[in-house]
């Protein structure tokens, strides 16, 4: 089943994908909307970030080859960093590269939407069943500034750094799932969820032991080996198997901006 999150004349909508068309939802699908009996055309429909989370938790070197091509030892558990909501774009959105930042990667993750309040769970079934669903995400990150700070708060959430969408995809199988990014239609990424390091469903549950987590709250698992630069012109899309394609485009920020971030 596919939930999107559209605008609409009386604000944004959740939807359910019905053979082409939307249904109209009461609220969030995670917090129990049901349809209204309203639709509406997925052709015609603006797409916003389906969702809308307390917090992004994001987890860092949870691919083997990743962790090697940036020179980090492999994590003996879960690297945590958050992604503020306020860098939540949706599809189609631009990614801005903030001037004085330098070099700005792309990340193409499998991102987990938590379907239910949850905390300190102990087992990885009871983590598998707090799963909603799945979407795309892309962990835009200032490589330079987090090699510089260390820790990753800073270069991961900038306005326009954490693109999600298009859909929310429930029912699948997120411990096997191909993860693929784009950049000019040129494949830059490719490998599968089963090659994380840390399982979705552990992640889930280790995260809930640290911290309360809310319906709509999103897990992003971790990038595969092969980041890479975005510049201004680029179109970069996040391919998750059953998810959709997240596609936005890359532009640099406003020459306004340059005094204001100029000593990034």
């Amino acid at each position: 089943m596919n939930y999107y999150r559209i605008r609409s004349s009386a604000g944004p909508r959740w939807c359910l994908e019905d053979a082409g068309a939307l249904r109209l939802l009461s609220t969030a699908p995670f917090e129990g909307g049901k349809p209204t009996g309203e639709t509406a055309d997925l052709r015609g429909a603006i797409l916003l970030p389906p969702a809308t989370p307390s917090k992004i938790i994001a987890v860092g070197l949870n691919y083997k080859d990743h962790a090697r091509e940036l020179g980090y030892a492999l994590p003996e558990e879960p690297l945590l960093f958050f992604k503020p909501p306020s860098a939540i774009v949706g599809p189609e959105e631009p990614i801005v590269i903030p001037r004085g930042a330098g070099r700005v990667d792309y990340e193409a993750e499998l991102g987990l939407v938590v379907g239910r309040r949850v905390k300190g769970l102990r087992s990885i079934e009871e983590a598998a069943d707090a799963i909603f669903g799945c979407v795309c995400v892309n962990d835009v990150t200032a490589r330079e500034i987090q090699k510089k700070d260390v820790q990753f708060d800073r270069s991961k959430g900038f306005d326009t750094f954490a693109p999600i969408g298009p859909r929310i995809a429930a029912g699948l199988d997120p411990e096997s799932l191909e993860v693929e990014c784009r950049v000019g239609g040129a494949v830059r990424q490719r490998s599968r969820t089963d090659e994380l390091i840390f399982s979705p469903a552990f992640l889930l549950a280790y995260v809930s032991r640290v911290m309360t987590l809310l319906p709509g709250d999103i897990i992003s698992t971790g990038t595969p080996s092969g980041v890479g630069p975005l510049a201004p012109g680029d179109v970069v899309e996040v391919d998750v198997e059953g998810c959709g394609v997240l596609r936005n485009p890359v532009v640099a920020a406003p020459a306004a901006e340059e005094a204001r971030h100029a000593h990034l």
